[in-house]
């Protein structure tokens, strides 16, 4: 397939658009209108970490919010789904996890779908998040009402 060639930029809070264009690009993992609405309007609070493909276009995108000084939780992690499988969600992690790690955040944090429920695409997030280190915490059932949401965790060295 040969080398990935993209780069990835901190974007100050307000980039609701390039938010709201890699999400309507995912309507299988961003269906729900309120919910990307709120992912949407994260993007006012967070900063946005953004995959860039050679020719401009933003193909991933990446929210962390610090909850504390030693912890932050992955809000939003979305990529498009023509780069699936290239190498952006593993770069877009690898350059917060190094931003984490340099103020001295230890334990990196996500929720996604539960495997309570059979989505496949979920099924390879998970994948996805274990590959990269993430461990099962718990799965909890009545956080996102009639959806179960896995917590996972990951240590940052």
């Amino acid at each position: 397939m040969g080398e990935l060639r993209l780069r990835t930029e901190r974007h100050e809070p307000g980039d609701r658009e390039t938010v709201h264009t890699i999400l309507a690009d995912l309507p299988a993992w961003f269906g729900r209108p309120e919910a990307t609405a709120g992912y949407v309007d994260a993007a006012d609070r967070l900063p946005a970490d953004v995959a860039v493909a050679p020719d401009g276009e933003a193909v991933g995108v990446l929210l962390v919010e610090q909850h504390f000084p030693e912890t932050a939780e992955l809000h939003l992690m979305a990529v498009k789904a023509a780069w699936h499988r290239r190498g952006v969600g593993r770069a877009l992690l690898a350059a917060v996890e190094r931003d984490l790690v340099t103020a001295g955040t230890r334990l990196l944090t996500v929720k996604t779908l539960g495997p309570s429920d059979p989505d496949e695409g979920y099924r390879r997030t998970r994948l996805f998040y274990e590959a990269q280190g993430f461990l099962r915490l718990e799965e909890l059932m009545d956080l996102w009402p009639g959806t179960a949401c896995l917590v996972m965790a990951k240590p940052l060295a």
